[in-house]
This record gives C-alpha cells, structure tokens and sequence, in this order.
C-alpha cells in the first residue's frame, strides 16, 4: 500500500458549514494518524458561482480550525489536462456529442415515467452520424459531451458503509464535458486522484452513486479503480432526526466564530460524531492518535448543538487567560477572565460581563428589597478592599438582618449585575468597585 494521501476538495461557492469541516476533519486526522498527506484541492471550475472571496474564506477557516495541508491545487489550473483526458476518451468512444435542450431532455423523462420506466437517460446520441452533427453545429448548437457508463455494477468494500454497489444501468450517462468546453467535477475529480495518487477518499454518503460512476471512470482512463478506497460518512441530521441540509447555512464556521465557539469544541465533537463515543475536549494530535474511520457507524449522525455548547463551556473552563487575552474587550485583566470562565458558554459572553464589572450597567429595580439594599449600601465596606470584602459584608448583613442563604444573595446579585445568575460575587464585586456597586444598590433600590 502507498504512503497515505488523502484531499479534501470543496468548491469556492459558499462558506464552509459543520458538514464540510466534518469531511476536512476526517480526512486530516486519517492522514495524520497514518503518517500520511493532506492536499487541499480547490475545484474551482464552474466560472459563474466560484470566487476568490470564497477560496479565501475557506482557507481561513481550515485554518481557525487548526488544519494545515501538505499540498494545495486548484482545477482552474489544470484545464489543458483535463482537456487532454477528455480527448483520450473521445478517442475511445467513451464520450459522445450530444445537443438536445433541457427542455427536450425534461420531455424525454417525463415520457419514460408514463411508460412506467426509469428516467434515464436513452443515449438517442449515440446514433449520430457524422452529417448530424455537423447540421447541428452549423445551425449554431455546441455539443456537450456524455461519457458512455459500462454495463454492469461497481462494487467496493466501503470503510465505513461495508460492501456498496451501483448498478450502472439506472444510472444516466453523466454529462462530463457542458456546450461551453467547462469540464465538471464528476470528470476532473477522476483525473486529480489518477494524477495525485490518492489512496483514499473519505466523503459523504451523498456521493455513493458518484462513487460507482467514477469507478467507471478510472477504468476508462486507464487506472485501476480499487487504487483507491472509499469511505463514505453518513450525513447529518439534527436532533429531532431530520436532515440537516436545509440549516447548514445557519451552521457556517465563521458563524460559529463569530458568535464565540471555539474551534477546539467543534474539531473535538465533530471527530467523534456518529462514533457511539463522548467527545472529550481534546487537542488535534491527540484526535488525530485516536482516530479510526471503522468506529463510524453506518447509520445517520445527529448534531446536536446543545453538546457543542456544552463541551465549548468545558473548553472555556481550562483556558488560560493569555490563550484569550486578545479576544476579550480591551481593558479585561486575568482577574476578570478568571472571575467569568466557569459561566461563559460562548467567549462572546465575556463582553456582558465586562460591562457588568467595568461599565454603567443600570439595574432594575428589585421589588420589596429597598429597605435591605439600603442597609446593604450602609454596611458595604470603604476602600481599599482585600479579597475578603466580599465575606466581610455579607456577614455583616445577615448580623443586621437575619438573612442567610437566597434571601440574602439574590437581591445582592440582581443589584450589582441585573442577572439572576452568573459568576461569584465575591470576585465580581472586587472588580466592580465600591463606587459602581453603591450606584447600583441605589438604583435597584429606588
């Protein structure tokens, strides 16, 4: 067997959602468990929806994720070679000229359904003759090229679904080659993985038929098709078990980053997902030691943001203050970071408390608590504070009061923060200031 080689290929005409960075993933961490090569591959060769913007984006967001690739290669480069490659099937009679509309191919299946047969394509084409053609292009049609699929099946031992087939017959010949010489990617994904050496390709299970007919294709240009393994990863569904498909575009990784997940939450549930096993907060070379493509299970895997969430907060837990210094609004000290991390779900969170602990934040007023609140101001101690300051007061208040337990605290914590719940008062109001927390004592008091 070949050094590993592994590519992960997406076209620049979106972002980047969770199901791409799920397929990025496995594919990093395969080829780095194994010791092997990771090539991003851009295919870039529909003209009107790829841009430079996207290309870029997608980089950018390997690269928040953490994964770095060994080669990259775009297809808007390799024209002349697939070019090459479509006149070597030509010449083999594997591809074949065909002119008819959309409309007239729409017209073709719906009759084949009223016949009650599948609708296929019926190769009208290939009887052709040469005068035909050149009638047709001489009344301005341009053909557009279909590769003639064998007869039969194509099996493989797939390394995540088991034994797969595609039966070639109810599959259409697929177009390769559009009127406007445009190869598309069923055709030069082919001739890349002939000229890359890939040795494996790890995808969704959205491609398996894809799969069979690219089997086809590598036969046809000359190379063995079992020269590579496929795997194949269930799609996402979300957690009521229904496609997620249409809401991956509300899951997009710089939206993601945007509302403050971290990437080490996403690589570490994503590496597990559709396993059977708990993600753990993890870094990438741990992961990628532990990876194996046979632990996915067959069936569908659901994605659950809640657990997302839930290992980002576990994640947030851990970080230390200069891991995050440069995210936090300007001014934030490690005293701050320490006092909120424990109850940050996303980073984005860390503003609100800031301004809780640095900013002008008016409060509510808390119902029946004024006469408390105004003893509560009475009793606050005078600056300079020490980390005691915090038992210092409460303790004076439940001597002034008999309060103890919710009824002390709450009124306190919906005072001095407007929240029900959130980090220790006890840090908090060391942050805050005798003068800010004196405002708001009055504020809810009013």
């Amino acid at each position: 067997m070949s050094r590993v080689h592994v590519r992960f290929a997406p076209s620049p005409t979106g972002y980047l959602h969770v199901g791409n960075a799920r397929i990025a993933l496995a594919n990093w961490l395969f080829a780095r468990h194994a010791g092997g090569r990771f090539l991003l591959r851009l295919d870039d060769t529909d003209r009107e929806r790829s841009k430079p913007e996207y290309a870029v984006a997608i980089e950018r967001d390997l690269g928040w994720l953490g994964l770095d690739w060994d080669e990259h290669l775009r297809q808007s480069d390799r024209l002349a070679r697939y070019a090459e490659a479509a006149e070597a099937l030509k010449r083999a009679g594997r591809l074949y000229p065909c002119f008819e509309s959309e409309e007239e191919l729409r017209a073709k299946r719906e009759l084949r359904r009223k016949r009650g047969l599948a609708p296929v394509y019926d190769r009208a084409m290939l009887a052709l003759t040469a005068e035909q053609r050149r009638a047709a292009e001489a009344g301005g049609k341009r053909p557009y090229w279909r590769f003639r699929l064998s007869d039969g099946a194509e099996g493989w031992d797939d390394l995540v679904l088991g034994r797969r087939q595609v039966k070639l017959a109810a599959i259409s010949d697929p177009v390769l080659i559009r009127a406007d010489a445009t190869p598309l990617y069923t055709f030069t994904s082919v001739v890349d993985d002939i000229d890359t050496a890939i040795t494996h390709v790890i995808r969704g299970e959205d491609h398996i038929s894809n799969t069979g007919v690219q089997r086809d294709l590598f036969t046809a240009l000359g190379a063995s098709p079992d020269r590579i393994r496929f795997a194949h990863l269930p799609l996402l569904v979300g957690s009521d078990g229904e496609k997620l498909s249409k809401r991956l575009d509300s899951l997009s990784l710089r939206g993601l980053a945007r509302d403050g997940v971290e990437p080490g939450a996403i690589v570490a549930y994503l590496a597990r997902l559709g396993t059977g096993r708990d993600p753990e907060p993890m870094g990438l070379a741990a992961l990628a030691g532990d990876f194996e493509l046979g632990r996915f299970s067959p069936s569908p895997a659901r994605f659950d943001m809640g657990q997302v969430l839930a290992l980002n907060r576990r994640l947030l837990q851990v970080l230390p203050f200069a891991a995050v210094a440069e995210r936090l609004p300007p001014g934030a000290t490690e005293a701050f970071w320490l006092a909120v991390r424990g109850n940050l779900d996303l980073m984005s969170e860390a503003r609100g408390w800031w301004e809780v602990v640095s900013g002008t934040i008016v409060p509510a007023e808390v119902e029946g608590e004024a006469a408390f609140l105004h003893t509560a101001e009475e009793l606050l101690p005078a600056e300079p504070w020490t980390g005691e300051v915090w038992q210092q007061w409460t303790e004076a208040l439940k001597a002034a009061t008999g309060r103890k337990g919710r009824a002390l605290f709450r009124p306190l914590r919906l005072a001095l923060t407007g929240e029900e719940h959130g980090p220790e008062l006890a840090m908090l109001l060391a942050l805050m200031g005798r003068t800010r927390a004196v405002q708001r004592l009055r504020h809810a008091a009013a």
